[in-house]
């Protein structure tokens, strides 16, 4: 199998050469309804032969099997290089080669992280609890690379125009940082409508990166359900996998 056969989403960014990436999305695998069809979670209540034949489909596309995270919205980065025991993290990274770093999203968003010469990458879990916590920021320090030599690449997401959150969501961003207010606008009664991928470019620039050296962000998963997984959306769903590597 390839990854013309298989339907993803290979990312539109200036990958240096020898960095290969994509995200699957919902077609392509074996899992029934509400989880139809390349469901990759194996904690949202799909059958377990259906989980296995869909992962076995993605490894194909795979140098290795990639070191599947437990995440649980937090900032830990496991730093693959060092092989680390445990799996309770939302982020990964790798120098070595033929490694797949892979996290897995149905809203939250998924952050592919480069160095310009293609000797680190790194995958990150952004769900709002993360991304205020720090976990980017936390990615790019794994890396062990100058800030100013990475890209990164947003992969779907809940948008702008369907990620309606409480005060304490704006007010935990605006604690951090008085510039978050910028990416949110009021909604019904005291709802806010937050833009999570300006978040996440806020974020990656206090980390360092340049403003030119961060793409994507335009993929929403809510409004898309006939490509992508959304919990928001419909609750009992599958998950997608984006996943980076080096050759």
């Amino acid at each position: 199998m390839s990854v013309q056969e298989l339907p993803v989403i290979v990312p539109d960014w200036p990958a240096p050469a020898g960095v290969r990436t994509f995200v699957t999305t919902r077609f392509g695998g074996v899992s029934a309804a509400p989880y139809d069809s390349f469901n990759l979670g194996g904690r949202v209540g799909d059958a377990a032969s259906a989980v296995e034949e869909n992962r076995g489909r993605l490894y194909a596309l795979l140098p290795a099997v990639p070191r599947w995270l437990n995440q649980v919205h937090g900032i830990t980065v496991i730093d693959s290089d060092l092989d680390a025991s445990g799996d309770e993290a939302d982020a990964i990274c790798s120098h070595r080669a033929n490694v797949p770093c892979a996290i897995m999203t149905a809203d939250c968003l998924p952050v592919l992280f480069a160095d310009r010469a293609g000797s680190v990458v790194a995958a990150a879990h952004a769900g709002w609890r993360g991304l205020c916590g720090g976990v980017l920021e936390a990615s790019v320090a794994t890396m062990r690379a100058a800030p100013e030599s990475l890209i990164a690449w947003l992969g779907p997401a809940i948008g702008p125009t369907q990620f309606e959150v409480g005060p304490e969501v704006r007010e935990a961003f605006m604690r951090h940082d008085a510039a978050a207010e910028q990416a949110f606008r009021p909604g019904k009664a005291d709802r806010w409508m937050a833009d999570i991928y300006m978040l996440a470019r806020q974020r990656l620039a206090s980390a360092g990166l340049a403003a030119d050296a961060i793409f994507g962000g335009d993929l929403c998963t809510v409004s898309d359900p006939s490509r992508f997984f959304s919990y928001r959306r419909d609750g009992v769903t599958g998950r997608m996998a984006s996943v980076i590597w080096r050759e």
